[in-house]
C-alpha cells in the first residue's frame, strides 16, 4: 500500500524487515528508491502505481546491500542509478563466481524463494561529483557519505522537505557499521555520515529511513542524536541507553540486540 508522507512523496513498506521504498512523483512518471525485497511486494507496488496512473521512469539504490538494490520486471526496464562506489560494489559482487547461490544462502528463510536476485545491483554509477539527479521531476539532491556501506547516499527531495536516509536514522535498527579494516574506522565513518545527514536535514520536515517508521519534525534531528549517542557509547565501551535494544526494543525486534553485541565485540577488539 502506498502512503503519502509529503507532497509528491509516497512510501511502500515491506512486511519482513519494514524496508521503505520511496516513490517521488515527477512530471512524466516516478523515481523509485530502494524498491523492496520480494517479487510479490514489487508486483504489488507496480500494481499500486498503475492504479494511481503512475509509471516508473527511473530507479535509485541508496547503497549496495541486497535488500536495497533489487528490482523486478513488473517495474519496467528503466535507468537505475547509485553512486559510483555503490555501483562498483554491486558490480564486484556480481563478478564473483556463484555469487547468486552464495547470496541466496544468507537471505532470510521467510523470503529466500521470492527474492529476484537475478536483477540485483544492475546499476549505473552517477557521474563523479554529481550532487543532483538528472530526471524530469522535482529537485532531488544526492548526499553521499562514508557511513554503513561503500557509496551510501541519502537523497533530499528539496521542495517536499523529505530526507530519504537509506540504512540510517531508523527507529528499529541501531547504526550498523561497515567492516573493520586496516584503512578504515567504521565508527568514525558513521559519525562523519551523521554529521553529513544533519547538515542535509537542516531544512527538511520528514525523514524516511531504510527500515522502520517515518520521522517528522523534531524527530528528524532526534534520530541523528540517538544514533550519535549509540556510537559514542560503543566507542567508549559502555552499554548504550538505547530504546532499540534490550527490554525496550519493539516487539519482534529483540534480535537487534544481537547485532549490537556483535558490533560491541568488534569495536572492543579493534580498540
Amino acid at each position: 500500500m502506498l502512503t503519502e508522507v509529503a507532497d509528491g512523496v509516497l512510501v511502500h513498506q515491506s512486511e519482513l524487515l519494514r524496508n521503505n521504498t520511496v516513490v517521488v512523483v515527477g512530471r512524466d512518471g516516478v523515481l523509485l528508491v530502494d524498491p523492496g525485497i520480494t517479487s510479490a511486494e514489487m508486483r504489488c507496488l507496480a500494481d499500486d502505481l498503475r492504479s494511481a496512473g503512475l509509471r516508473v521512469v527511473a530507479g535509485f539504490a541508496t547503497h549496495p546491500d541486497w535488500d536495497h538494490a533489487l528490482w523486478h520486471e513488473s517495474l519496467g526496464d528503466v535507468p537505475r542509478h547509485g553512486t559510483q562506489r555503490c555501483a562498483a560494489a554491486a558490480r564486484e559482487v556480481r563478478l564473483q563466481e556463484d555469487w547468486a547461490a552464495r547470496a541466496a544462502e544468507v537471505l532470510p528463510p521467510e523470503v529466500a524463494d521470492d527474492v529476484p536476485l537475478h536483477l540485483y545491483g544492475l546499476l549505473t554509477g552517477l557521474p563523479p561529483g554529481c550532487t543532483e539527479l538528472a530526471w524530469d521531476g522535482p529537485r532531488v539532491r544526492v548526499v553521499e557519505h562514508p557511513a554503513h556501506s561503500p557509496g551510501h547516499a541519502a537523497l533530499v527531495v528539496e521542495d517536499s522537505g523529505v530526507l530519504v536516509a537509506g540504512d540510517m536514522l531508523s527507529d528499529v535498527f541501531v547504526p550498523m557499521l561497515d567492516d573493520f579494516g586496516p584503512a578504515n574506522d567504521p565508527v568514525e565513518e558513521y559519525l562523519v555520515g551523521l554529521r553529513t545527514l544533519q547538515d542535509a536535514a537542516e531544512h527538511v520536515d520528514v525523514v524516511v529511513p531504510g527500515h522502520g517508521s517515518v520521522g517528522r519534525g523534531r524527530e528528524v534531528l532526534a534520530r541523528v542524536e540517538l544514533d550519535r549517542a549509540y556510537l559514542h557509547a560503543l566507542r567508549e565501551g559502555r552499554p548504550p541507553d538505547d530504546p532499540r535494544i534490550g527490554p525496550d526494543a519493539e516487539p519482534g525486534w529483540a534480535w537487534v540486540s544481537d547485532i549490537h553485541a556483535g558490533q560491541a565485540s568488534s569495536v572492543a577488539a579493534a580498540r
